[in-house]
């Protein structure tokens, strides 16, 4: 199997979980902390991504909202931002709130980062919070024409696609956003190095599950669903947008 086919299908066990969740935006929640807008990832979508973290951001006194884009994560990434960045200006015209946190996994962080730079995002979000997040693209490899045709997502997210090129251009920062990332060195389908982002300490913070649980052997597919992985996402919130690396989630 070629490597890049092989990586992607690391991703399908995770979306194809059934579920019986209710919506994960909650229209009636009120909270004085930001609301926080919720992205899942490739072939999936916001019920089956995010049951643990939006019980945690409740317990939390925070408001999640969610949305599902781009025909379960396929379309464009650039297309799907569009509808990420009317999605954020509903929540902000409903709450009153000037600004949201956005956390996103996997291609969600990526879409994330185009929204901020690219659509007016930074203006409009104080942190930003990937999860599993191919920063600088998926590993390289040949992909199936039909692959390719029916998810041009994941053609935007390989290494060294155009998109990437230009996500990428000029450093990984925009505006004054906080970032977090938040990855495993059991993902499967990511590295290390592709996740991180590079900035100064009071604007980004990298954190790697495994250098405070060692025992923790969350792949990929799991990472919104790892109690590890949710601790540390209300520890970045709870810390304007940057994961205390000494913070210990298990």
């Amino acid at each position: 199997m070629k490597p890049l086919l092989a990586a992607l299908l690391v991703l399908l066990p995770a979306a194809w979980t059934p579920t019986a969740a209710a919506s994960t935006s909650d229209t009636a929640c009120t909270s004085s902390a930001r609301p926080v807008v919720l992205l899942h990832g490739t072939f999936s979508d916001s019920k089956s991504t995010w049951r643990e973290l939006t019980d945690a951001l409740k317990k939390d006194g925070r408001c999640a909202h969610a949305l599902d884009y781009g025909g379960r994560g396929k379309r464009p990434v650039a297309q799907s931002a569009g509808e990420v960045s009317a999605f954020v200006d509903e929540v902000l015209r409903r709450t009153g709130a000037a600004t949201v946190d956005l956390v996103g996994y996997s291609q969600g962080a990526v879409l994330a980062r185009y929204y901020a730079k690219n659509l007016g995002g930074a203006a409009k979000a104080g942190s930003l919070i990937g999860i599993a997040p191919p920063n600088h693209g998926l590993p390289p490899g040949d992909m199936p024409d039909w692959l390719a045709k029916d998810c041009p997502a994941c053609v935007d997210q390989v290494a060294g696609s155009p998109f990437m090129k230009a996500l990428n251009e000029g450093g990984d920062l925009v505006g004054a956003l906080r970032y977090t990332t938040i990855a495993s060195e059991h993902d499967g389908l990511l590295g290390l190095a592709t996740q991180a982002l590079t900035g100064p300490a009071d604007r980004v913070s990298n954190v790697v599950v495994q250098d405070r649980c060692p025992l923790d052997f969350t792949g990929h597919g799991q990472m919104t669903h790892a109690w590890t992985t949710v601790k540390w996402v209300v520890n970045a919130l709870r810390n304007n947008g940057l994961a205390d690396p000494a913070f210990t989630p298990c």
